[in-house]
């Protein structure tokens, strides 16, 4: 088995991953990025794409915003649709009058592999990770043992990283699915949209110009070979009220994927010289887009930590990293969970299913008409 040394191994070329690198080499810090899927699979994965204003400071304070100033379009209002009426919530004016910047992220991801690379940073794809040891701060993959002074755990939900971490892990099934849909088709809207119906909640968020991402609550379970492309169309007609609020631009859909609305919460995310980022160090469900902003947050408080920690000899940020980063991942579980009861009513007509469903709209009509309630949301909405 070949050895290789490192200062700093990072498992996963996520967001997470990708910005950690990059700060740790603008200070000069050699760190080895394993990733096991190929390049062109993540220049190409559709995710998120929604921005906060952190994410955005973050990159741009690190010369990692030249695409997203250049291509990146600004989102300030959202729109609630239900049977009674449609409000919009220009969040721009309220709360801390932040917004949201709406950069897909595999264009995200496609910049920050290449200015990895250009700051002399090395990407391993297609490497399989089998073991990582906090403790002796090892990594296997492949046919290597790499040995590095830190270990960060950037390889996501489904990776090895999170099961080297004893801790106390806090879950959730909301017992909710979406089907997730990208269409090659213009926006229908200016604003974000949320339609809460009937037969499940439907979503419209732009992506670009030219893509759009739509949702629709489905039963847990659905056969995605159910859903063809005149279905989805016409139940988003339906649940997004079109023939009240304007016919929706179709296009070919060019993804379908189910996602069930689950969070997970470690106790703590670090265990000696490994720590964990972004979707290892906790899953939240894509209600309020909160996923990729999170390991942003993660990914700049671990940097800083691990440059005073490997240039000064200080470890009181990195030994402090699970303590700064837990209230603000649960925060954003909470709003997230605030975000589902607001979207999402049980179906049925027995009284609990209604009661839930009076409760949920009575939330609505709080949000359209209380400016407490509004700037309680913008806050929560776009902060992190």
């Amino acid at each position: 088995m070949g050895k290789i040394d490192a200062d700093v191994v990072i498992v996963g070329a996520g967001p997470a991953g990708l910005v950690l690198g990059n700060l740790l080499r603008a200070a000069g810090i050699d760190c080895l990025i394993l990733e096991r899927q190929s390049r062109e699979h993540v220049e190409n994965r559709a995710r998120a794409g929604f921005l906060a204003a952190n994410s955005v400071r973050v990159l741009t304070e690190n010369g990692l915003a030249a695409g997203l100033i250049e291509k990146g379009a600004r989102h300030d209002t959202c729109a609630f649709r239900n049977d009674q009426a449609e409000f919009e919530l220009d969040y721009s004016e309220l709360g801390n009058g932040e917004v949201h910047t709406v950069y897909p992220q595999q264009f995200l991801v496609t910049d920050l592999i290449a200015e990895f690379l250009a700051r002399g940073g090395e990407i391993r794809f297609g490497t399989e990770v089998s073991s990582v040891s906090g403790m002796d701060a090892t990594v296997i993959a492949d046919d290597l043992l790499l040995r590095a002074k830190y270990i960060a755990g950037c390889d996501g939900r489904r990776g090895v990283s999170l099961r080297s971490v004893p801790a106390r892990v806090f879950r959730r099934d909301h017992d909710i699915s979406w089907l997730a849909i990208l269409a090659e088709a213009p926006p229908s809207m200016s604003a974000i949209g949320y339609a809460i119906h009937e037969r499940g909640f439907a979503g419209h968020m732009a992506r670009t110009p030219t893509v759009t991402r739509y949702y629709l609550e489905v039963p847990r379970g659905e056969d995605l070979q159910d859903w063809g492309d005149d279905r989805i169309w016409d139940e988003l007609h339906v649940r997004m009220r079109s023939d009240r609020y304007g016919e929706l631009k179709r296009g070919a859909i060019i993804e379908r994927r189910i996602v069930d609305m689950a969070s997970r919460v470690m106790d703590t995310i670090q265990r000696g010289n490994l720590f964990l980022a972004g979707d290892a160090a906790s899953l939240i469900s894509p209600a309020a887009a909160k996923g990729a902003n999170l390991a942003l947050m993660e990914a700049e408080i671990l940097a800083h930590a691990l440059i005073a920690a490997h240039l000064d000899g200080d470890t009181t940020a990195l030994d402090r990293y699970s303590a700064d980063c837990l209230p603000r991942i649960w925060r954003a579980q909470e709003f997230s969970l605030w975000m589902i009861n607001l979207l999402h009513g049980p179906a049925g007509y027995d009284d609990e299913a209604v009661f839930q469903r009076a409760l949920r709209d009575a939330r609505l009509e709080s949000l359209r008409v209380s400016r407490a309630h509004q700037d309680f949301f913008a806050e929560n909405y776009v902060g992190i």
